[in-house]
This record gives C-alpha cells, sequence and structure tokens, in this order.
C-alpha cells in the first residue's frame, strides 16, 4: 500500500514542476521499473520453491529461511524493487520532486516495515537468521 500511495502521489504532482527530460532518460526510468519487477518476482518465487509465505503481514507463516537467489545479495529483494519500479515510475513521469516520494517509501520501509520483519525473523529462525544478517546487507 505505501508503494502505490508514493507512486499515487507522484503522479498527481502538477505537470508545472515537470521537467522536461531527455527520451533517454524516460528510458532508463523503463529499464529500472523492469529490473524492479525482477526484484519482486523472482523472490516470491523463490518462496513459492521452499513453500513459504510472502506475505509481510503474516510473518508468522514464514517455515523457512530463504537464503537463494536475488536473497544472496540483498536480504529485501522485494523492497528494493519496488523502491526501483518507484524510480522507475518517477523517471517516467519526469517528474523530479516525485523522487522524494522514492526517499519516502524507502525511508518508511527501512525505518517501520524492516525491523518489525527483522525482529520476528530472529525470533523464529535464532542463530540462522544472525548468521545470514551478518553475511547480507539490508538493501545490497
Amino acid at each position: 500500500m505505501v508503494l502505490v500511495l508514493c507512486a499515487a502521489i507522484a503522479w498527481l504532482l502538477p505537470a508545472a514542476w515537470a521537467s522536461p527530460l531527455p527520451r533517454t532518460v524516460h528510458l532508463a526510468g523503463i529499464a529500472i521499473a523492469l529490473w524492479g519487477l525482477y526484484l519482486n518476482l523472482a523472490p516470491k518465487l523463490a518462496f513459492g520453491r521452499h513453500g513459504t509465505t510472502v506475505n509481510p503481514l503474516h510473518p508468522e507463516r514464514s517455515t523457512q529461511l530463504v537464503t537463494t537467489g536475488p536473497y544472496r545479495w540483498t536480504r529485501n529483494p522485494m523492497y528494493l524493487g519496488q523502491a526501483l519500479l518507484l524510480l522507475g515510475w518517477t523517471l517516467w513521469l519526469g517528474q523530479p520532486l516525485a523522487l522524494f516520494c522514492v526517499a519516502a517509501y524507502a525511508l518508511w520501509i527501512d525505518r517501520l516495515q524492516i525491523p518489525a520483519e527483522e525482529h520476528f525473523l530472529h525470533a523464529r529462525f535464532g542463530a540462522a537468521y544472525d548468521a545470514y544478517r551478518q553475511r547480507v546487507r539490508r538493501w545490497c
């Protein structure tokens, strides 16, 4: 919901504040958004293969600690992917002020969502999660 809200705010910013950006910036926005889409889908497939939940609202349903695929490089590839989707969207819009939406999204996720999930994962998986946390960065 935070992603959708930030994307909507970026879209609703007055067009008068939009910047005429070169076509290459718009194309870069598409490429960044596609990378973000990959980082959203690949982890979901990995979770499915491991038979565990991807729903951050129900961490108690987690049955496996997934550390393969994109999880080898970042503990939060889905959130990173969502941030990249939002960044790609703002570049496509040509709306420099919308970059504040990307920052707001990342700040919200980093300060509120991720710590709650990390607390639960530590309680659920203990030393295995702690070792993983020492090896792999939160974002990338």
